[in-house]
């Protein structure tokens, strides 16, 4: 049980902070509760696709193999289904009425898929020390990958002239920083690791700046008479 709260923590603790971050006109809490029960819930097809690919990837060997693990198996299969699963459920929501909400809904279908994998490592390696490995790593980044998918999905549904554009880079943005990420660790090579740990700085200041412009750019927030940001979507 105290493996299962372990591995369970780091998730609250980052749903927690992206509630706390959407400032203006919080989203209703069983509408969170659906993201992150449909994250939980696509854990499922992801394993059986994750699977099939698996078999024709092993024939490779090397960084070749590692490059088609991290973004074909890993990174395209749980980001189309993250994506997927936004595009369903909650971008033609009428609570999705603020370019923050896409970040909100993403990275919580985020941290829902990352709450089962975590589980799945964690209870299975029977293994704190992974647990609070991966409370720092994995968890995380799951939600970094979930707040940059958010903000292209925030900014295709109310730049509707970009919508494709938007929609699109709302699946490859995560697609490429998640591939990166497990590749850099896959390699298994002292650059790379060195790399990783330049690049995960990285990963939290991307993130974390496409938050703030969401909140600056809130029709809330210039209903309420708070500072206006007209930065660029980008």
């Amino acid at each position: 049980m105290s493996l299962i709260l372990l591995a369970a923590a780091p998730v609250a603790i980052l749903a927690f902070y992206i509630y706390y971050r959407d400032k203006y006109e919080k989203e209703p809490i069983w509408m969170l509760i659906k993201a992150i029960l449909a994250g939980a819930i696509i854990v499922i097809p992801i394993l059986f696709v994750e699977q099939y690919i698996s078999a024709h990837v092993e024939r490779f060997t090397g960084e070749t193999a590692a490059f088609l693990d991290a973004f074909g198996v890993a990174s395209f299969t749980e980001e189309i289904f993250k994506w997927l699963a936004v595009i369903l459920i909650f971008f033609g929501s009428r609570h999705f009425n603020e370019r923050f909400d896409g970040i909100v809904y993403a990275a919580f279908v985020s941290l829902g898929f990352a709450l089962v994998e975590n589980i799945l490592y964690v209870y299975g390696s029977q293994s704190a020390q992974v647990g609070y490995m991966r409370a720092i790593t994995a968890v995380p980044a799951h939600a970094l990958f979930g707040v940059v998918m958010g903000y292209r999905f925030g900014l295709a549904k109310f730049l509707p002239d970009r919508k494709m554009f938007n929609l699109f880079m709302a699946f490859f943005m995560p697609f490429l920083l998640h591939g990166i990420y497990d590749f850099l660790l896959m390699l298994e090579k002292n650059w790379a690791l060195i790399l990783f740990l330049v690049f995960v700085p990285f990963l939290w200041y991307f993130g974390l700046v496409r938050m703030k412009r969401h909140s600056l750019n809130s029709a809330f927030n210039a209903f309420q008479g708070g500072p206006k940001s007209d930065s660029s979507p980008q």
